[in-house]
């Protein structure tokens, strides 16, 4: 670790990088580049939801932040191809961690937003009724 940058000083630029990997069509785009190189549209379809141009500005953060290659094919259409550099395959493993994770713990953290949400608007009705009375 660089003693330079510190991510909780809000002037470091490691910032920078904290913001782009908390946006989940990133996450999605290089859980799916770490497995293999896609095209555009592969990319589009694999992702349900993603919008053409969400997905296109995604994908050029991504470039410029060194993470995702683009490589364009001479065929008519231009084929345009992305896949992960070394440096976002440093950064794959955990990306899929993250995934994972999310897949393997839905059902408890659905559970406990219930139960929440169950708690909160007992206490709500309960603060209610005493504040007519």
């Amino acid at each position: 670790m660089d003693p330079a940058y510190d991510v909780y000083c809000e002037a470091c630029p490691t910032r920078l990088v904290l913001d782009r990997l908390a946006d989940k069509w990133v996450l999605l785009v290089m859980g799916l580049l770490g497995r293999e190189p896609l095209r555009f549209n592969q990319l589009r379809r694999e992702i349900e939801g993603v919008s053409q141009k969400v997905l296109s500005q995604t994908l050029k953060r991504l470039e410029r932040d060194g993470l995702v290659a683009r490589q364009a094919f001479a065929t008519v259409p231009v084929t345009v191809e992305y896949s992960i550099t070394p440096l976002g395959r440093t950064l794959s493993d955990t990306v899929r961690a993250v995934g994972l994770w999310a897949e393997t713990n839905i059902e408890a953290v659905l559970a406990a937003q219930a139960a929440y949400d169950a708690q909160s608007g007992t206490e709500a009705g309960a603060q209610t009724s005493r504040a007519t009375t």
